[in-house]
């Protein structure tokens, strides 16, 4: 895939790179149990080609990266495995260079209530220590969930009507978009799921509604930069019309 992966290089120097790309970082367990692993060990795979593919974005140009790490639904799974996560995720957080490479700006979007004082530390912590780069802005989703995070917004939206700043009927798309955890950033032009699952699973369903789609029967850990720059080579054969002719 490494000619791929240059030609790739080659077109996006013409500017056809998209400048977001969300990605929902799916199969680590899979991976582990093809393994024999512990599923911990899939997550952190799972981590690690994380800064491989957010390094290889930045250098071709993508300008914010949006990964999918933990749902609003996951909690669902067993308490070992969500601990798991959890301090992986502080392990992380507390070597950020390790996790994004250098002049990354990272942000961590989602409901931060359910997760630990330490972790939110963590999250304020990086946010301060990155905010000032100028390279690739990465948001990472953490306890995210699409129709949480817009009940979150119309709730910012109503408190606003219910002090009379604002009239129901005043309410316009952007309002929404600027109530969201994206705020200021572009929606993504390019959404990308591996693992073989054909679905959004809650993903930033309000910023995507023109987003490209594109699926991969490769689980997260084994994604390459190939096979990336093989999405983009596809995203850069579609016609994006958003409705019109």
């Amino acid at each position: 895939m490494k000619w791929f992966a240059r030609w790739a290089k080659h077109k996006v120097a013409e500017g056809a790179v998209p400048i977001h790309i969300g990605i929902i970082m799916d199969g680590n367990g899979r991976w582990a149990k093809k393994r024999g692993l512990p599923r911990s060990a899939g997550h952190r795979a799972g981590a690690n080609n994380l800064k491989t593919i957010a390094e290889y974005c930045g250098s071709i140009g993508v300008k914010y990266l949006t990964a999918y790490a933990f749902s609003t639904e996951n909690w669902k799974r067993p308490k070992e495995e969500v601990d798991a996560i959890m301090d992986l995720l502080l392990q992380y957080l507390r070597d950020v260079d390790q996790l994004a490479g250098k002049n990354v700006v990272v942000r961590v979007i989602g409901d931060r209530s359910a997760l630990s004082e330490e972790i939110n530390r963590e999250i304020d912590h990086v946010w301060e220590y990155t905010k000032d780069n100028t390279g690739l802005v990465m948001n990472i989703a953490l306890n995210y969930g699409s129709r949480d995070e817009l009940v979150h917004g119309m709730r910012v939206l109503a408190e606003r009507v219910r002090r009379g700043e604002l009239a129901p009927e005043d309410i316009t798309e952007q309002m929404v978009s600027d109530s969201l955890y994206t705020a200021g950033q572009p929606d993504p032009d390019l959404i990308i799921r591996p693992s073989g699952e054909l679905r959004l699973s809650n993903f930033l369903l309000w910023q995507g509604a023109y987003s490209e789609l594109w699926f991969s029967n490769t689980n997260w850990p084994d994604f390459t930069t190939g096979q990336l720059a093989e999405a983009i080579a596809a995203y850069q054969t579609r016609s994006r019309r958003f409705g019109g002719v």
